[in-house]
């Protein structure tokens, strides 16, 4: 990796950091879906809007149903499940979960694109999963708990899956063109479920600031560099983007929310990113 993938994958964990904070402001009032929504509708009207400065709307037809896949499994279901999985935990231990994306990533491979583990690739999952066990020791005690750290888990399956679906349907397609043909399938197919989940009472302005700088700033400008950064370092490594993200929610979480830090915390964290980093750097996979 070059330097300036090195600085575009710590920017783009402080950016995906803040989006649990926001998340985490807004879902009480808005409700997941519908925060969601307005935060992809945001994304897509700023993305198709530079689009269409630039004059490469012609880019979008074609592939719909490939928009549609990517905007439901790297977009719409992963958001729905992390904003509901705000609701109940605070920000760093979501982002937490977030940051096992690279394991489930490496088992995806393994199992579905017949990618074979390297030994350090194992150990690494082993070790990430135990981490995700301490992490949630001491959460599994209410209902409402296992069922957001359960959301939490499937979001990042999600990511996992989205990140090798994208390398190999868009390949050599321009960031830009994927962010935002992805974003608009995503917000047209979540827009019927806003029905249901309208809020009864009209939101502050504070919960709509959320929603816009999760639009414009954690999706919009975010997809073009996370995308940028699978076509430019591969999917595995853009993936680790993932060890940043707890670090910088853990810290704007304790700021702006006054979220507090537990040990199993750390320590699952902690022994998360060992796992992580362990599958990153567990040797190139080859096809079994």
């Amino acid at each position: 990796m070059t330097s300036r993938d090195r600085f575009e994958l710590v920017l783009l964990g402080a950016i995906w950091g803040a989006s649990f904070l926001f998340m985490r402001i807004a879902v009480p009032e808005l409700g997941a879906v519908v925060l969601i929504e307005l935060r992809m509708v945001i994304a897509a009207v700023f993305l198709v809007a530079i689009l269409a400065w630039r004059g490469q709307l012609g880019a979008l037809r074609g592939r719909a149903l490939s928009f549609t896949l990517l905007g439901i499994v790297n977009t719409a279901l992963p958001f729905i499940l992390f904003a509901f999985a705000t609701g109940k935990l605070t920000a760093g231990f979501a982002a937490v979960i977030n940051a096992t994306v690279p394991l489930f990533g490496a088992v995806f491979a393994f199992a579905c694109l017949r990618e074979r583990l390297a030994k350090a690739k194992v150990l690494g999952l082993l070790v990430g999963f135990a981490g995700v066990v301490v992490l949630v020791s001491g959460k599994l005690e209410l209902p409402d708990d296992r069922l957001a750290i359960g959301a939490g888990l499937a979001a990042a399956l999600s990511y996992g899956i989205a990140a090798h679906y994208s390398k190999k349907a868009f390949g050599g397609v321009p960031p830009l063109v994927v962010s935002a043909g992805s974003l608009v399938a995503a917000s047209v197919v979540t827009a019927p479920f806003c029905v249901f989940t309208w809020p009864a009472e009209a939101p502050s302005l504070t919960s709509l600031g959320c929603a816009l700088a999760l639009g414009v700033v954690c999706t919009g400008a975010a997809y073009l560099l996370y995308f940028r950064s699978i076509a430019r370092i591969g999917p595995m490594r853009a993936m680790t983007v993932t060890y940043l993200i707890p670090v910088f929610a853990i810290v704007w979480g304790g700021v702006f929310l006054g979220e507090g830090f537990t040990w199993p915390m750390g320590v699952g964290a902690c022994v998360i990113l060992v796992g992580t980093t362990l599958v990153a750097r567990g040797g190139a996979a080859a096809k079994r």
